[in-house]
């Protein structure tokens, strides 16, 4: 359907008439969705189910690196790129990704993604070599790039805005489950039957979170098509990047970014040797502390709604950097707290952040958090090379200094905001 004959169908759409036909008619009530409202549980739990599938195949080797090294011979910085592939792939398209969506559509954009990423998601347990590992992997998560800036232009634009942060929350959370799952099964599958066969696994869980996400999202119906032509997204572009503020928000995503994925990239081989020396299946279930990601991620909103947004990064910033420091120690009850802060600090930080995205974005939503993904995932590709040579380097104390530095970055940008905000304050008064 056109877009202007979608927009006169919408609910709450009034024809033309004369001053003299009809008295007036006040402005039309929002109809774009709420919680409590028509289509919104559907809308929420599809978007769930996307971010599941999508965390679940762009990370599914990272909880087999110690498994993956060993086959094909490889140290922790080499099969680190089975990671860095795929998140890297994802920055590198997320932006056209989104030129795709404003013009065909989120729903449809999302749709093709998901499709293209099981059906390579299929092909990876058979890969015959490290190079074709990593091949496959970049070919991932470069189709994966349309889900992630698309889902959010799509709450964007149908959700009300004093409902976003929650929705996009929710949808952070799936993140958070997909993560989760995909490294609690595969570590479990790898443990009795191998690395090949727990990938395959995760390939067809996210085959079926596919299935089910078309067949619940809503249409949309308030997307209006935009251009394709490249001097228009360049124009987009370059308006969003010279956004102090946006600008801000894609270094804070970036920087939380490179704490978690150097972690978690790491924390496996970390618990293999020793003081730990746990089993694959026990490191695999580690990852249970994702769940905490998922309650931090959907109570965003409220910690906003109670601290404001740069009080909200403080505290996402403050809860992450004490557990890198609670996991320098040589006892797994304290390794695995430092684990619940990072992860709870991370998740909490990443949704106050791309929300804030959406909210400060007027026009090509898509293109702006776009970009934001772009910087978050080069965030991830670069937490998991730079902490996994960190680690090589300096130990696990190596990989915290990492993520140390990141923190600092997110506060000291977050204090930049701070400022700025004052400064237009006193301008306003004045």
């Amino acid at each position: 359907m056109p877009a202007s004959t979608e927009a006169s169908t919408r609910v709450g759409a009034v024809s033309p008439v004369s001053a003299t036909e009809a008295p007036y008619v006040p402005d039309a009530p929002d109809s774009r969705m709420a919680p409590g409202g028509p289509g919104y549980r559907r809308m929420s739990f599809a978007l769930f189910l996307a971010g599941v599938a999508t965390f679940a195949l762009l990370y599914s080797t990272q909880a087999l690196l110690p498994l993956i090294s060993g086959e094909f011979g490889v140290a922790a910085s080499e099969a680190s790129w089975t990671v860095a592939a795929a998140t890297g792939g994802l920055a590198l398209f997320v932006l056209p990704m989104s030129a795709l969506s404003e013009r065909f559509g989120r729903r449809t954009v999302m749709t093709a993604s998901l499709a293209v990423a099981v059906t390579v998601g299929l092909l990876v347990p058979f890969a015959p070599s490290m190079p074709a590992l990593v091949a496959l992997r970049a070919v991932q998560g470069a189709a994966l790039a349309g889900l992630p800036a698309s889902a959010t232009a799509y709450l964007a634009e149908e959700v009300r805005p004093k409902a976003l942060v929650t929705a996009i929350g929710l949808f952070v959370a799936g993140n958070s489950v997909g993560g989760m799952s995909g490294r609690v099964i595969t570590g479990w599958v790898a443990q009795e039957w191998g690395w090949r066969v727990a990938v395959g696994v995760i390939g067809a869980l996210a085959v079926a979170c596919a299935v089910a996400f078309r067949l619940l999202l809503p249409a949309p119906r308030h997307f209006t098509a935009g251009s394709l032509r490249p001097r228009v997204l360049l124009g987009t572009v370059r308006a969003h990047l010279s956004n102090p503020l946006l600008c801000r928000l894609y270094a804070i995503g970036a920087l939380f970014m490179t704490v978690f994925g150097g972690v978690y990239t790491v924390i496996g081989y970390r618990l293999t040797e020793a003081p730990f020396s746990l089993p694959q299946g026990i490191i695999g279930s580690i990852f249970l502390i994702y769940l905490v990601g998922t309650v931090s991620a959907s109570t965003a909103g409220r910690l906003v709604g109670r601290l404001g947004r740069r009080g909200a990064l403080y505290a996402a910033g403050g809860t992450t950097a004490t557990g890198l420091a609670l996991s320098l120690a040589n006892s797994l009850p304290l390794v695995l707290l430092g684990l619940v802060l990072i992860t709870g600090g991370f998740f909490a930080g990443h949704a106050v952040a791309s929300s804030a995205v959406s909210k400060t974005a007027t026009h090509g939503r898509a293109q702006a958090s776009a970009l934001y993904q772009s910087a978050y995932y080069i965030g991830s590709s670069a937490g998991s090379t730079v902490g996994a040579l960190a680690f090589h380097a300096g130990g696990w104390a190596g990989t915290v200094g990492v993520g140390l530095l990141a923190v600092l970055g997110v506060v000291s940008i977050t204090v930049l905001g701070t400022r700025a905000a004052r400064a237009q304050q006193r301008l306003a008064t004045a």
